[in-house]
């Protein structure tokens, strides 16, 4: 497991981070990415909730709103956190969540 540090600038609400090489907008990359385990805010790992609620959405046991639900809440992670927790510890970079 990795933390990446995110970097974040000034008056602008963008954070990125070091992945494969490459510098990757957190906001379009890392809650689509199967590596990434969450966000730490502070001393906590707030784990992503875009892969519990995929999870529920494939089993049935919750609507298709709860995607964006999810996302809204990761995006408000990004915002007051600090880092990224990603299990890419092959150094494999960004790997769809959803879809190929």
């Amino acid at each position: 497991m990795k933390t990446l540090a995110m970097n974040k600038e000034s008056g602008a609400d963008k954070a990125t981070v070091e992945c494969g090489g490459e510098q990757r907008s957190v906001h379009r990359y890392c809650g689509y990415c199967r590596h990434c385990s969450g966000i730490r805010v502070g001393r906590r790992l707030i784990p992503n909730p875009q892969g519990r609620a995929a999870d529920e959405v494939r089993r049935g046991s919750a609507p298709d709103e709860n995607l964006m639900q999810a996302l809204m809440m990761f995006n408000t992670y990004v915002r007051d956190g600090t880092a990224v927790e990603c299990d890419d510890d092959a150094g494999e970079g960004y790997l769809p969540r959803y879809g190929a």
